[in-house]
């Protein structure tokens, strides 16, 4: 039997309803042992609504959607659920989710980010797994879009954080800042994404898009050393029986000695083995990206710079210095992966204003 809580009534309506929705999901899923790996699943005692999230998952799944999608539509199909208080699935209708997504923006007053991601997993839970429609909902009011400028820093601040890095965070941040990687392509790299000829690395970001970058030549010493560490701890690893990396989807069985060979290795591994219960083996995971968040903040905290930086921030300033050295958008925006040129356009209210300069017209060049 679950507990009502009863929040104070404050002036702060937004924090209140945003975590009396959040805590009153966990009771519902936790009294169920509904948690599992961060994403709300199992059973409830709704056995429809169990059922609509074992498809929403077996959907995301044959997509080969990333993890963070499943846990994040998998978490707002359980929300849905929680406001319409275990409501049928087979009766739901398009002014359910109008309902819902008025809530979000006029009671718990989301920003625009989280009402987006609640927009498109409802419309996938609709589309997808419900089969009904989903209606235009133009009317709905829409949390405002924030004008959002990325935090740019110069050399010497950039120069501060990295001096109070220890290895291998050192070298992780020196890949982001000199590759412009997210914090998951830096911490999933492995040895065959380097090619150390060439002076090319692979990248694997979102969406399974592959694009290649320039390796920083001032890094290649520290990379090789790297890859030594990572050599020794690989024969290591073997001498002790371990069972080999982790590895995406269905790899292993098309290729079953793979998680043992050198090239699947992660080259920033995490410092001890993972010990899988239901297999009964042992297996070597990647540095996690929270764990390099808390480095990367402590690191920010003793340089004392008196501006919002995080561990994506190295990402920013790579697109920005390339826009200060004369390189054009198409180039970042295939250097940094992004789909649309108007997300690498955001960097240019990064750039510092130029002195006037009169427009000639090209007949007279």
């Amino acid at each position: 039997m679950l507990t009502e809580i009863q929040f104070p009534r404050t002036g702060n309506d937004r924090w209140f309803a945003n975590r009396r929705e959040d805590l009153s999901l966990r009771l519902r899923s936790e009294a169920a042992g509904a948690m599992t790996n961060g994403v709300v699943s199992g059973k409830t005692e709704a056995p429809a609504w169990d059922a609509v999230i074992e498809k929403l998952t077996a959907e995301i799944q044959v997509r080969h959607y990333s993890r963070k999608t499943l846990k994040h539509y998998a978490d707002w199909g359980r929300k849905f659920q929680n406001y319409l208080h275990d409501k049928d699935p087979g009766d739901l209708s398009s002014q359910d989710v109008k309902d819902y997504l008025t809530y979000l923006a006029v009671n718990c007053k989301v920003s625009s980010s989280h009402q987006n991601l609640a927009f498109n997993a409802l419309l996938f839970l609709y589309r997808h797994v419900l089969c009904k429609d989903f209606g235009t909902h133009k009317d709905i009011p829409r949390a405002k879009t924030s004008n959002y400028v990325p935090t740019v820093l110069s050399r010497k601040e950039i120069d501060s954080i990295l001096v109070h890095l220890r290895h291998p965070f050192k070298l992780l941040a020196q890949l982001q800042y000199g590759c412009g990687l997210r914090i998951s392509e830096g911490c999933q790299l492995r040895v065959k994404d380097f090619n150390f000829e060439t002076g090319l690395l692979t990248v694997r970001g979102k969406g399974k898009k592959v694009r290649t970058v320039p390796l920083p030549k001032t890094l290649l010493p520290e990379l090789h050393a790297q890859l030594a560490r990572v050599k020794e701890l690989h024969d290591e690893d073997l001498a002790a029986g371990f069972s080999g990396v982790f590895l995406d989807d269905q790899l292993e069985r098309k290729y079953p000695r793979a998680a043992k060979e050198l090239i699947w290795q992660w080259f920033i591994p995490q410092e001890s083995l993972t010990f899988v219960a239901q297999l009964k083996e042992s297996r070597r995971y990647h540095v996690h990206d929270t764990r390099v968040q808390e480095v990367f903040g402590d690191a920010v905290r003793k340089a004392k710079l008196m501006k919002r930086v995080t561990s994506h921030t190295l990402r920013h300033w790579y697109a920005t210095h390339l826009l200060q050295a004369g390189y054009d958008l198409r180039t970042i925006q295939t250097l940094l992966g992004h789909s649309d040129i108007r997300t690498t356009m955001i960097y240019l209210h990064c750039l510092p204003p130029k002195p006037g300069k009169e427009v000639t017209s090209p007949l007279d060049f």
